[in-house]
Parts: structure tokens; sequence; C-alpha cells
């Protein structure tokens, strides 16, 4: 059997199904408090910087930056079936948001909902990447996971390429909800957010329903239209 190699140094590491090392993993995730609208350093232990309070932004949670960080590796898992990266990373999301918890920025939600494939695109794709992290948060956290309550009502274009205009137009009423949620506070969890144009199409629904949502994620970009 070959040894298990961390993907970016390709040193050996003892543990099996963790794809990065420890200090490679502690290089890459954040250090600090961060901004959970737009992603910058903050210098207070605080939930938003001012900007990002005004502006009533969604609580993007994440380990560490998307172009700073892992974000080539948070891609691999839908690319290129790379799970190994996941519970590593799992569990360095599960710090950032218990630290959170511990300094009163966040409240942790009554349940966990995945970011919903399209059905052609999971028939193709095999899996949706959103679920197996959604799951794996779950069963570390004791959160339920909720199934079946948010699906897409179209195939929509593939966002990556796209301005974020476009990905807000091609989003567009591409949700709904097919149950009624008993719960006032979910974590939408996808595998990363960018320009925040899925999670925002998805929090519409949500607050028309009353519900609270917070967003989880693998890796997240910085920038102010973020969240």
């Amino acid at each position: 059997m070959l040894p298990n190699r961390c993907l970016m140094c390709h040193q050996h590491i003892c543990s099996d199904n963790r794809g990065i090392c420890a200090v490679c993993l502690q290089a890459s995730i954040y250090q600090g408090d961060i901004c959970l609208g737009c992603g910058r350093t903050l210098q207070l232990a605080m939930a938003f910087c001012g900007k990002c309070m005004l502006s009533n932004k969604l609580k993007v949670v994440a380990p560490c930056s998307y172009h700073q960080g892992l974000g080539h590796w948070v891609g691999q898992i839908k690319y290129q079936t790379q799970f190994a990266v996941i519970d590593v990373l799992v569990d360095a999301l599960i710090v950032r948001i218990n630290d959170l918890v511990s300094k009163e920025c966040l409240v942790l939600p009554q349940a966990l909902i995945a970011v919903p494939l399209h059905k052609q695109r999971l028939q193709q794709r095999g899996f949706n990447q959103a679920w197996l992290i959604a799951k794996a948060l779950s069963s570390k956290l004791n959160i339920p996971l909720l199934d079946g309550c948010l699906y897409r009502t179209r195939a929509t274009e593939p966002q990556a390429g796209l301005s974020g205009k476009r990905r807000r137009k091609n989003l567009h009423n591409a949700f709904e909800l097919s149950t009624q949620i008993n719960v006032q506070r979910v974590a939408l969890v996808d595998d990363v957010v960018t320009t925040g144009a899925t999670v925002n199409e998805i929090a519409k629904l949500f607050a028309s329903a009353h519900i609270q949502v917070q967003v989880w994620c693998l890796a997240r970009a910085e920038a102010p239209d973020c969240g």
C-alpha cells in the first residue's frame, strides 16, 4: 500500500484520508478574526466589519480563503473527485465555527441544508459535493441534515466563468422549497462561496419563510460583494 501523502507538500501523513498535512493546513487557513460578510481581516472579535454590519450581509463561515488558501484543493473535490481533503477541511471549519460561537459572533443552527444540484447534473457527476460536506458536518456536530426540502427548479448554466451579474441572472428563481421547514435557524452548506450569488438567491427563499440563514463552506472569496 502506498503511503498517504500531503497533496500540497507531498510529505507522508500518518493519518489516513486527511489529504493535507497539519503544517500545510496551518499555513493556509485564516489566522485571527475575519468579517463574516466580506472575508476581510478584523482587528476585534466581531461578526462583521462596519461596512458589512450596515449592509445586512449573510454570515459566511469558512476556514480559509478561496484565492489565497486552499481553494484549488476544494475545487478538486468537484472536478477531480478528490475527497481526501473533505475531512481535514471540515474539521478546520468546525474549529472556526466553535471559535465564533464562543465569542458570541454566531449561534449554532438547528439544521443543515446542502446546496442542491439539479437532478441532471447530479446524475452526470454522480455526487453532490455540498451534500458530502454537510453530511460530515452533521455527523461531527450532531446537527440534523435536512434532505429534500430544497431543490433546483431548472438546470442552470455552470457558474464558473460567469460575471457576478450573469451569475445572479442565471440563478434567478432557480430554487424552491418543497416542504415546510420547522426550524428557525439553518446553515446552508456549500463547497465554496465566491460572488455569493447562489447562497443569496437561496437565502431569499428562507427569508420569505421567516428562517434565519448562515452559510458554511470550505473556502470563500474576499470581496465587497461576497456573502
